[in-house]
């Protein structure tokens, strides 16, 4: 098979924002690895699904290897698969804390760090996780510490992989959503969700898809946390 076209890696792809980056990095003539822990087999010759915990190691190595024996390269790592849990900090459970280290930050590094190696054998890549502007601008009424720490965490490594590999031509970049109109939120509560944004609306998976593509679109762009959040980030309302 011909290695001209690119390959982009989407973790948590098998639904919500990560099934639309699969779809977008398709009509951008990617060929794709779509990871998740429940995915069936794919019917586009030019995806790949692989199922499986991302916070497993042996995950990212069969990802990192069907991608490169099927496809020949990476391109682009698309770190999407993450989990939020809101409750009081003091209610926490030690379980809360376990996933959400697992899923948010150990599944970043196993993936990350082979997607790295593989982009520097290349030349060049683009890594971008997708954080939560919650990191910058927390709001009363939404206790969220485990994803500020384990998403904050990101937006710090962001920065720094950033700096480390500009030279060796791998840009690293975050977007950080507000509260996106997603199956996990129901239609009751749009209404009090769309009022925690100033622009006075939730976000669409859409409005994600498009900053990840602008970002993938922009070689002069790295270690930026692009918000978007419908103003949430500029202040206090």
């Amino acid at each position: 098979m011909s290695n001209e076209a690119k390959v982009a890696v989407i973790t948590g792809a098998s639904q919500g924002i990560g099934a639309e980056l699969v779809k977008a990095y398709r009509h951008a003539g990617y060929r794709v690895v779509a990871n998740s822990r429940h995915i069936g087999p794919a019917t586009d010759v030019d995806i790949i699904h692989i199922p499986g915990d991302i916070a497993d190691p042996v995950t990212a190595d069969l990802i990192m290897r069907e991608g490169v024996d099927r496809f020949g390269r990476i391109d682009t790592l698309v770190n999407n698969a993450g989990i939020f849990t809101a409750k009081p900090f003091t209610q926490f459970t030690l379980d809360d804390w376990n996933r959400n280290i697992a899923t948010n930050l150990a599944g970043f590094f196993h993936i990350s760090q082979r997607a790295v190696a593989r982009m520097e054998q290349q030349g060049g890549g683009h890594i971008v996780q997708i954080t939560t502007t919650l990191v910058d601008q927390p709001i009363n009424g939404v206790p969220a510490v485990l994803a500020s720490l384990t998403k904050g965490g990101l937006n710090a490594a962001t920065r720094s992989l950033a700096i480390e590999y500009a030279s060796r031509h791998v840009r690293v970049n975050a977007v950080a959503p507000g509260v996106i109109k997603t199956p996990m939120h129901p239609q009751e509560t749009h209404a009090a969700l769309a009022a925690l944004h100033p622009i006075g609306r939730m976000g669409e998976i859409s409005d994600i898809v498009d900053a990840v593509m602008f970002l993938e679109k922009s070689a002069f762009i790295t270690g930026e946390i692009l918000h978007v959040d419908g103003g949430q980030s500029a202040g206090h309302w």
